[in-house]
């Protein structure tokens, strides 16, 4: 039985291709004793199926590319838990990492050998940072980065783009995406207009927009904070040269670039994004990935700027639970699995000269077609204790000759999955396009190339309700919005691929 009773089953009986839901009743009989303790019955809003109609499941548990729900039903995830589990969910060595840790406490609040480890693999991977402070969400890590870009240069005003979601501080809870978007309210209730006068938002991939901001604003901006891959309303790529532009644009005026790489870093390529694009930004944000699955959140960027910080500086931040040793734990556990698409990461003795011969606003890296060649990634070779005591070794990040190159994989992946998709829309005579960048990705039922906010705006939504149940009824779990991205993991494989556009190719024909 459906739980709206409104959605009808595209596949009505068990095959070798098509998994049938058994049941729902647990999970709706979880989500009537939520919505009486919890708003919404939920713990975030986009979980709750608002934007597609119909209740929520409940998941038991999850292993590799898959989640199970407390009725028994099976699913294909593509949510992986929204982008952390790019390894797949439960991967062994994250959950031995976690039980190491736990054994020898889950918390000390005073700094602990996983903290150092954590930043000297991240200024190692990413050399636009220098420095870096972990925290405990990514909302944390954009909040502060732009504290300290207001900090460093001594001036109030931020750029940020329509459809771009940066966490759900005060400030930028302007025109957000994610679920501000999804629920229609991009300017949230209880946030005085005094709170986001110093933010100004323009369309992204309008670089006209941009430079009328600046002249109109000389002196005034501290710095432009962008996804450079927007992945909170569905998912848009920038344009060529438009990161590139803001780079030269945020120099020229002496404002800062901040790029959110809560999702695209360590994901889109090991660098990130900035990776991906070349681009050198002066502060990054971080979170995802980088804590295998555990809270977590980081920032960093140049050393001048991240010296502003107490206890050195005067920008204020702090965090009772920051660098913990359990999400640090984790994010080495699943950072050292993704290090073998690399050849090791290079070692922080060598991170102040890889910087001084980078030019400054330049290009540090390779085109996206090269992501996988890092001849400048060298293996690091000191040990760092463990809290059990134990020394732990950078240079474990080496990359093994046993390993697949995980990001070669994931990219095969989602050129597998935006082909099949493609073609299934095709053959189905469905609008529709497909947007993806590595294995990120999203589908708009719509004609029209998808470059902004305004032109995901554009797309069929209605059509997305009917295709999200139709292929979750078929053992395939979207995000619950038309305006989330989608991501593939290296658990998942050709034959999920496979089943995945098999599964929505027949939704297809019936919308």
């Amino acid at each position: 039985m459906w739980p709206s009773g409104n959605f009808p089953r595209v596949f009505p009986v068990r095959s070798d291709k098509f998994a049938v839901m058994i049941s729902r009743a647990k999970s709706e009989a979880l989500f009537a004793q939520a919505l009486k303790c919890i708003p919404g019955g939920v713990n975030s809003p986009v979980r709750a199926f608002r934007a597609v109609g119909g209740q929520p499941f409940f998941v038991e548990k999850a292993k590799g590319a898959r989640v199970w729900d407390v009725d028994g039903n099976e699913y294909i995830d593509y949510v992986c838990t929204w982008g952390p589990a790019i390894l797949g969910h439960a991967h062994p060595k994250i959950v031995q990492a976690i039980q190491r840790a736990a054994e020898q406490g889950t918390s000390f609040g005073i700094p602990n050998p996983f903290e150092v480890t954590m930043a000297r693999l991240v200024c190692g991977a990413v050399p636009s940072v220098q420095k870096v402070r972990m925290c405990n969400s990514g909302t944390e890590a954009c909040m502060s980065a732009i504290r300290l870009a207001r900090g460093f240069t001594k001036r109030d005003k931020i750029i940020k783009f329509d459809g771009c979601y940066h966490g759900h501080a005060d400030s930028l809870l302007v025109k957000a995406g994610s679920g501000a978007l999804t629920f229609g309210n991009p300017d949230s209730a209880g946030v005085p207009a005094a709170f986001t006068q110093h933010t100004i938002v323009v369309p992204f991939n309008d670089s006209e927009a941009v430079q009328a901001v600046f002249a109109a604003n000389k002196g005034q901006i501290a710095g432009i904070i962008a996804e450079p891959v927007p992945g909170n309303a569905g998912l848009y790529p920038p344009k060529p040269g438009y990161l590139d532009f803001l780079r030269k644009i945020t120099a020229e005026n002496g404002a800062l670039l901040i790029f959110d790489e809560v999702m695209t870093g360590f994901r889109v390529a090991w660098g990130g994004a900035q990776q991906r694009f070349g681009i050198r930004p002066d502060l990054s944000c971080f979170g995802k990935i980088i804590g295998g699955g555990l809270p977590v959140g980081a920032f960093g960027g140049r050393a001048d700027i991240m010296d502003c910080l107490a206890p050195l500086g005067t920008v204020y931040q702090a965090g009772t639970l920051s660098g913990n040793p359990l999400a640090m734990a984790a994010g080495l556990a699943a950072l050292e699995e993704l290090s073998s698409a690399e050849r090791g990461v290079r070692s922080a003795e060598s991170v102040g000269a890889a910087h001084s011969q980078l030019p400054e606003g330049g290009r540090a890296f390779s085109a996206p077609g090269e992501v996988n060649k890092r001849p400048d990634l060298a293996r690091v070779s000191q040990a760092v204790p463990s809290p059990g005591g134990e020394g732990q070794r950078e240079g474990e990040l080496e990359k093994s000759g046993s390993k697949s190159d995980a990001y070669a994989r994931l990219e095969e992946l989602g050129a597998e999955l935006e082909a099949g998709m493609k073609s299934a829309a095709t053959k189905a005579k469905v609008p529709m396009q497909f947007n993806r960048c590595g294995s990120m990705f999203c589908a708009y039922f719509t004609d029209r190339p998808v470059q902004s906010l305004a032109d995901a705006m554009q797309s069929d939504r209605e059509r997305f309700k009917k295709f999200f149940h139709a292929i979750l009824d078929g053992g395939i779990y979207l995000a619950p919005s038309q305006f989330e991205a989608g991501f593939i993991s290296t658990a998942h494989t050709t034959e999920d691929i496979e089943r995945t556009v098999s599964v929505a190719a027949s939704a297809m024909r019936l919308l």
